[in-house]
């Protein structure tokens, strides 16, 4: 009972004016009180009423009313809103400016702004685009990759601007039926999360990339191994375009997870093929390979069961030495994913302990940085695609993001800004108040699958026509075609560091070389082995 009235306590506001509306009317007939109070309730219920069958707004459809003072809030000057909604921006888990860029983008505003730039262009760690006297047009901005190594048979023609993964489970059947459409109406991929293939995946009809997590959903066995031909017919579907095994996570690299058995519905068993009743869990580790060597052959056995569909893997680097191993195996054996996508720690889940979160994995720069410049020692550059993960939500942010050697980006927080995201930072309760991260059917519907995928489509496109302008303001002929000298930083001494000195490219195949110079490479190349993970033995005392 206590419950139910919790979870309906956002109705407050509508019910207080409904009666008050109801006594203002009867008053009026009785005492002939003021017509003005009955007008005024019953003004207040009908806009109340009008908020729960509207679908353009989903923070007034759950919360009737009351919803209007955040709006309230969005109209007072910025220094005043800063305090009363979000307090100092170092506390709040993302930029109130980049948030407010994708709101805009998505909902097909004015994104100009008067008056200079937000940020003070003295303040250390303020970065810029240098731009060309002579800079160039692009008509079209559909801009895309091709992903498929030299084992690929069905390569796939990438945007350079995806949307990372999330799973079905972690958002609602609505947001994945929003985000969905929204890439199957611009033409991009949507990454489905270790939580399986739902069937509001495939009714939104969008490119998928199937990530295969330690827990192997929609392709295991009653033990929880992996199961070739489940993963075969899922694998086959047209829709998934390309298969990423996922090592790591951002958020939380090197842990598991459990989804507690009161929260699985018939639709998450369904999607990740688990038994209703009982938890699921997601080993730390995979159990179908422990080695180097066995993670390629992994990588091989799925590329012939998808019938030579792009595969690869997603980490967040850790043990720098132990992406060397995977490297190193793959130059033994011959056997190259066709992507790696870097994760970055900055990435964000409702499912992790805070210490992993903020303590844990390298940042997306700098293992971005690293992940290219290894396979560039190695020879192996050419032959794998990178993409990148990691607070990504402009076109600023992907153009340096290219420029440090990413082939393509991917955006979970963006695009969960443009269908709705407030970040209430009530993901785990269940309880969102705009039906993003909840398995409440009264809640979710609050999210107009309609509406929202045009904001998803809407903001894909206008971020990859800004990333267009971008380049065209470098000179250059396409975005891939940012380096590392593009950008420049400001460094604490007020001193500018330019992108090459910071993030250089390191020479191809200087691993297979011998050579005294980038010791740090070396060093660590040369404890790396391409049969086992495990560190080297310490030297005796």
């Amino acid at each position: 009972m206590l419950r139910t009235i919790y979870e309906h306590q956002r109705y407050l506001a509508l019910c207080i004016a409904a009666i008050l509306t109801v006594i203002a009317w009867l008053c009026w007939i009785i005492d002939d009180w003021p017509f003005t109070l009955v007008l005024i309730t019953g003004g207040l219920t009908a806009l109340g009423i009008y908020d729960m069958l509207q679908t353009k707004h989903a923070i007034t459809k759950n919360y009737p009313l009351i919803g209007h003072m955040r709006f309230l809030f969005e109209k007072i000057r910025p220094e005043i809103q800063q305090y009363l909604i979000e307090g100092d921006l170092e506390e709040v888990p993302f930029s109130r400016e980049q948030r407010a860029l994708v709101y805009q983008r998505a909902k097909g505003a004015e994104d100009k702004r008067p008056f200079g730039t937000m940020r003070g262009v003295y303040d250390a760690g303020y970065g810029w685009l240098t731009h060309s006297i002579v800079p160039t047009h692009f008509e079209n901005t559909d801009f895309r990759v091709d992903i498929g190594g030299k084992d690929c048979k069905q390569p796939y023609a990438a945007s350079l601007f995806n949307i990372s993964a999330m799973s079905f489970g972690s958002l609602s059947a609505n947001a994945i039926s929003a985000l969905n459409k929204g890439a199957k109406m611009g033409g991009f991929a949507h990454d489905t999360g270790e939580g399986g293939i739902s069937r509001y995946h495939k009714e939104g009809g969008g490119d998928l990339i199937y990530e295969i997590g330690s827990g192997y959903f929609g392709c295991r066995d009653d033990d929880g191994n992996f199961n070739p031909e489940k993963f075969k017919e899922r694998a086959g579907q047209d829709q998934v375009k390309m298969i990423e095994i996922k090592l790591s996570q951002g958020a939380k690299p090197g842990h598991g997870g459990m989804l507690p058995a009161a929260k699985i519905t018939p639709e998450i068993a369904e999607a990740r093929d688990i038994p209703m009743g009982q938890d699921c869990v997601s080993p730390a580790s995979h159990s179908s390979f422990s080695t180097p060597m066995e993670l390629v052959q992994f990588i091989k056995q799925l590329r012939d069961l998808s019938d030579g569909k792009p595969v690869g893997f997603k980490l967040c680097i850790g043990h720098r030495r132990e992406f060397m191993c995977i490297v190193k195996a793959m130059l033994e054996t011959g056997i190259t994913p066709d992507f790696i996508v870097v994760d970055g720690t900055e990435g964000g889940t409702g499912a992790a302990p805070i210490e992993f979160t903020n303590h844990v994995g390298m940042p997306m720069v700098e293992g971005l940085t690293f992940v290219h410049n290894t396979l560039r020692g190695a020879g192996l550059r050419n032959e794998i695609k990178i993409g990148v993960a990691g607070k990504i939500t402009s076109a600023f942010h992907i153009a340096k993001a290219l420029a440090l050697g990413a082939d393509w980006c991917n955006s979970a927080r963006g695009y969960m800004f443009a269908i709705g995201c407030i970040q209430a930072q009530a993901c785990h309760t269940n309880h969102c108040p705009v039906g993003v991260t909840t398995q409440d059917p009264i809640r979710q519907k609050a999210l107009d699958v309609e509406n929202k995928s045009q904001r998803v489509a809407r903001y894909h496109r206008e971020t990859l026509k800004a990333l267009g302008e971008m380049a065209g303001a470098a000179g250059l002929e396409e975005p891939r075609a940012f380096l590392p000298y593009h950008f420049m930083q400001r460094e604490a001494d007020s001193k500018m560091k330019e992108g090459s000195d910071a993030f250089p490219y390191l020479p191809r195949k200087f691993l297979l070389e011998e050579g005294e110079d980038h010791i740090e490479y070396r060093q660590r190349w040369r404890r790396a082995d391409a049969h086992s993970f495990a560190p080297p033995e310490k030297p005796a005392n």
